[in-house]
């Protein structure tokens, strides 16, 4: 009975204490990719983003994995900062959804206030980026 109850301790216990180390994984590897938008890491961008990536714009623009590396490419899309303001992550086992807030700074808008929602699915051994989707708060 002991050994039982020993080993759904040691159960219960992983489930608890593994989920916050694969939260905090997640919000690494979005940090990660905020801040090769900014520094134009294409080479991480490769890596991050899903090739069947869906990225809608908040101005309701859609962009794949191409499209949106290409528009960065050729200054379409120019970050000067992303900034975090609130990331809260929810892991479904090979599935990770982020509900944030983030503040973009843009040569076109220095203040943009985004609310979002993101997908990443962990493939190939690692976390990549599927689907974002932004508004633009008031």
């Amino acid at each position: 009975m002991k050994s039982l109850l020993f080993a759904l301790f040691v159960v219960v216990s992983t489930a608890t204490w593994g989920q916050p180390a694969v939260e905090q994984a997640v919000m690494n590897v979005e940090k990660q990719r905020f801040e090769a938008q900014v520094k134009k890491d294409y080479a991480a961008l490769e890596t991050l983003l899903s090739d069947d990536l869906v990225y809608v714009h908040s101005n309701g623009n859609t962009d794949s994995k191409v499209s949106y590396i290409q528009s960065i490419k050729d200054g379409k899309s120019q970050y000067d900062e992303i900034k975090s303001e609130e990331m809260k992550v929810r892991i479904y086992g090979k599935t990770a959804i982020i509900n944030g807030i983030c503040v973009v700074k843009m040569p076109t808008n220095p203040n943009l206030r985004l609310r979002y929602t993101d997908v990443y699915v962990k493939q190939k051994g690692q976390w990549q980026l599927v689907a974002w989707q932004s508004f633009k708060m008031l």
